[in-house]
């Protein structure tokens, strides 16, 4: 993906939208529990864009959020209550969930946190046991 690609995203009902340009930082999934239980889900697939990468087009008045530690601010549109990015600043990264940007070509590159894994999958990528090290974990990997 070239510097100067950008795409759009949006909420369930459209009345918020996203843009992200340039090259996701990394892309994968979560299974940790906060993100199950957040996305309501097994597993949360990720897309980590620097945050001056990702910008509000449409309807920022309907953004709600909600901050549960120091590591994520969760972001949702707050007439259809659809999940749309999650701010991580100790990390300098915002997550635009996968499943929001139609074309981007998601390319997973990681399981994190897969410890705590409820749907094991067996597809070859690597297999965080937390986070990797330069994020801050210890960097295990666990068996695939």
């Amino acid at each position: 993906m070239s510097s100067s690609q950008s795409h759009s995203g949006k909420c369930f009902c459209g009345a918020v939208e996203i843009a992200v340009s340039g090259e996701p930082v990394a892309m994968g999934y979560c299974h940790c529990d906060s993100c199950r239980e957040w996305s309501a889900g097994p597993v949360n697939a990720f897309s980590l864009w620097p945050p001056e990468a990702v910008h509000v087009t449409k309807g920022a008045d309907h953004i709600g959020s909600y901050q549960r530690s120091e590591k994520s601010l969760r972001k949702w549109c707050k007439i259809c209550g659809g999940h749309l990015l999650t701010e991580h600043p100790l990390w300098g990264v915002t997550d635009v969930y996968a499943a929001i940007i139609p074309t981007l070509d998601f390319q997973p590159m990681l399981h994190v946190n897969y410890e705590n894994t409820v749907l094991h999958l067996r597809d070859g990528l690597p297999k965080q046991k937390d986070m990797p090290a330069e994020m801050g974990g210890s960097g295990t990997l666990l068996p695939d």
